[in-house]
């Protein structure tokens, strides 16, 4: 039984380490969002633009992500965050 588990856990982080990280600033009408978008590490769909332009997805998925609020300015962080790419006015990577 354990072996069965062990086995799946290697080939899940196995699948991760040919991800690749990308951090990013996204406007919409009412938030400035900053997150972690996860892309393949090279070749097709490796671009940020790429993430974007996607039609058969109408979501951006992202990790570690900090809003702030364009009315108040205030700042608010979750783990997790769904942004769907219709209300995306700018988006842009960090650099660094």
């Amino acid at each position: 039984m354990d072996e069965l588990f062990g086995n799946q856990t290697e080939q899940a982080s196995e699948g991760r380490e040919r991800r690749r990280v990308e951090r990013a600033v996204f406007e919409t009408d009412r938030q400035l969002i900053e997150g972690d978008l996860t892309l393949p590490p090279a070749g097709y769909q490796s671009r940020f633009s790429d993430s974007l332009n996607r039609g058969e997805f109408e979501f951006v998925p992202l990790t570690n992500v900090q809003l702030t609020s364009l009315s108040d300015g205030k700042v608010s962080t979750v783990p997790f965050l769904v942004l769907a790419k219709r209300q995306i006015r700018i988006a842009y990577p960090v650099e660094g």
